[in-house]
């Protein structure tokens, strides 16, 4: 006699064809190789966005927009909803670690040449994703209404605002208008809670479809590895198993970060105030920040921060294209060039962020 699982799960295949789609996953392998970890980041990724879509909602049931209620409802999900301090924390906590873990496994994907033919398309539906991830943090950090983030936005929309012809439109439509005011914030708020999710959903579900149809990629060294040397791994169970222990663990570090270091309010913005000491982007930003700071006023005939903002500009597309522009061989010396450029990319990244941090 069947058990009521087994009752549960025939009526579910009956309609729905289950066991099609356990066939497929079980028919699903991954490559095992020393390098096998990073694969698990683009998981923990996607998990991290399920927690901010979860908590977000949470929030949004009492969150209410407007330079004159967002910071007192803030204030309220904190002190009189019950556990509202802590699904806010746990929403600011998995937003950073949701740039963190997209920037690894950026990273991961580009010293692993896993963006080569065919997989470009997967590589530029990723890197949109990623700039949709900061746009969600940008647009995110000014809706507390309070008096750090109402300056950071009006620095951040005001380097926005020197780009050569197209910067003051840019930053008008960013704000709302040539201030930062209420109507930034109901801007923003929608950017947050609308455009952004919509746009990240539909790529998301477009490069979940190219690694399903791909495969997993393999290190470029594989292809100088006979296939019968080649080992894999089954994706169902096995590695699935792996990845939810993963997500697991991940959420046990977020839960300790949300207890034992809750997301701070701060003070209510006052846009007639003066900018506090200090004021400076979240960190995924700052290693741009700390760079224009450095720049000279002007460098010849172009302003300091113009160069600064066109050189950074240039190398995102740059990284966006690597796909198109890379036709290094496996082993050859301009290979070993860009591994050289990634690292110098990262070393970088790093040293700016800790000065911004510490000065």
């Amino acid at each position: 006699m069947k058990t009521l699982s087994h009752r549960i799960y025939d009526w579910a295949d009956e309609r729905l064809h289950l066991q099609e789609l356990v066939t497929f996953m079980e028919k699903k392998s991954v490559p095992r190789h020393r390098g096998s970890i990073w694969y698990y980041f683009g998981g923990v990724t996607l998990f991290l966005f399920i927690i901010q879509i979860v908590t977000g909602i949470l929030l949004l049931l009492y969150y209410k927009g407007g330079e004159q209620l967002a910071f007192e409802s803030i204030q309220f999900i904190m002190s009189k909803v019950a556990f509202g301090w802590l699904i806010r924390s746990i929403h600011s906590w998995a937003a950073n670690l949701f740039i963190l873990s997209a920037l690894v496994h950026m990273f991961s994907v580009f010293f692993e040449r896993a963006y080569r033919k065919p997989r470009e398309l997967t590589w530029l539906s990723g890197m949109m994703m990623l700039f949709i991830g900061f746009g969600f943090g940008f647009s995110g950090y000014l809706l507390p209404w309070n008096e750090l983030a109402f300056f950071a936005t009006k620095v951040g929309t005001d380097i926005a605002g020197i780009i050569p012809v197209v910067g003051k439109p840019i930053m008008v439509f960013l704000r709302g208008g040539d201030d930062v005011t209420g109507a930034t914030l109901t801007r923003f708020f929608g950017f947050h809670v609308a455009v952004f999710p919509g746009l990240f959903t539909i790529l998301l579900t477009i490069h979940l479809i190219f690694v399903q149809r791909q495969g997993m990629s393999e290190p470029a060294r594989f292809e100088e590895t006979a296939p019968k040397e080649r080992t894999t791994m089954p994706f169902f169970p096995n590695f699935m198993l792996r990845d939810l222990l993963l997500w697991l663990i991940v959420l046990n570090v977020l839960a300790i970060l949300a207890v034992f270091f809750p997301w701070e309010l701060g003070v209510k913005a006052d846009p007639f105030a003066s900018a506090p000491a200090g004021i400076r982007p979240e960190w995924y930003f700052l290693f741009m920040f700390q760079t224009l700071k450095y720049l000279p006023a002007s460098l010849g005939v172009i302003d300091g921060e113009v160069f600064g903002i066109l050189v950074f500009a240039i190398g995102g597309l740059l990284w966006l294209l690597v796909p198109f522009w890379d036709r290094s061989t496996v082993r050859g010396r301009r290979s070993r060039m860009i591994t050289y450029v990634g690292l110098a990319v990262i070393a970088y990244i790093i040293v700016f962020t800790i000065l911004g941090w510490t000065t």
